[in-house]
């Protein structure tokens, strides 16, 4: 029997060209999903849509530190889809290293991507949501919207305000239908792993950074961004319809001490 877990569900998904928005764009097509996945990287989408079964994606191309183009590419994915069943605001970036030299244009990038957007594309989402009488959105946040960050303070700005995000919407709108959840990932390998581990460090600094980082997890190894996605379908799932306002580590047992 087929997977059917997301059948005719109309899905949209930011950061949908790598890592584990992709992983998560793949594997909820192959769940019976039509899914919208959005980027700014238009060569990246266009592969991930050609991994995927045939007609099940769509590409939209849209830098999300642009307020504007934030909203109108959730806008463009309910159009092309025809209604919103689930929203996962799921881009992101490392953001600066440190706080002693940190400059306004790079705060403002972080801040931009990580949470301006997901606050904006959420308004539209409930919005698009409320009038369909309910649906799912789920957030990437991270072990470091848990727990402090001794070397990402900014990272950790954001990722501890997407939670704030998370519970408050929960309450909000769950009389609406509207489920709203955070998916807390720890160390992943995807395209962006090397940059957080590496900033300012040589490749010797870098791979030691990655040993301690990975000495401190239970499981001993990082997650695989499939992982990540497998979890986020759960929890966007009709399986998890009494979930909500869950930030939910999968993290190999990293924050359990």
């Amino acid at each position: 029997m087929s997977p059917t877990r997301l059948k005719d569900k109309c899905v949209a998904i930011t950061g949908g060209a790598s890592g584990i928005g992709a992983e998560g764009v793949l594997l909820f097509a192959r769940e019976g999903a039509r899914v919208v996945a959005i980027d700014r990287d238009r060569d990246a989408l266009d592969a991930v849509v050609h991994q995927a079964p045939p007609g099940s994606v769509k590409a939209v191309v849209a830098d999300l530190a642009d307020p504007e183009a934030a909203c109108a590419a959730l806008a463009e994915a309910a159009r092309l889809l025809g209604r919103l069943d689930v929203f996962w605001g799921n881009a992101g970036v490392v953001g600066p290293a440190g706080i002693e030299d940190l400059t306004l244009a790079d705060y403002a990038n972080a801040e931009a991507i990580n949470l301006r957007a997901n606050v904006l594309m959420a308004g539209e989402a409930v919005r698009l949501m409320r009038a369909a009488s309910g649906g799912a959105m789920l957030f990437t946040s991270s072990i470091s919207g848990l727990v402090g960050s001794r070397k990402s303070p900014v990272y950790a700005v954001t990722k501890h305000a997407l939670l704030g995000l998370t519970r408050s919407l929960a309450i909000a709108h769950g009389a609406h239908g509207i489920r709203v959840n955070a998916i807390c990932p720890g160390i992943t390998e995807t395209p962006m792993l090397p940059h957080a581990m590496g900033r300012g460090l040589d490749t010797q600094a870098m791979e030691k950074n990655k040993a301690d980082h990975l000495a401190a997890i239970p499981l001993g190894r990082a997650a695989e961004a499939s992982e990540i996605a497998r979890a986020a379908l759960w929890l966007v799932s009709d399986e998890a319809s009494y979930v909500t306002g869950v930030a939910l580590p999968v993290d190999g047992g990293y924050t359990c001490g």
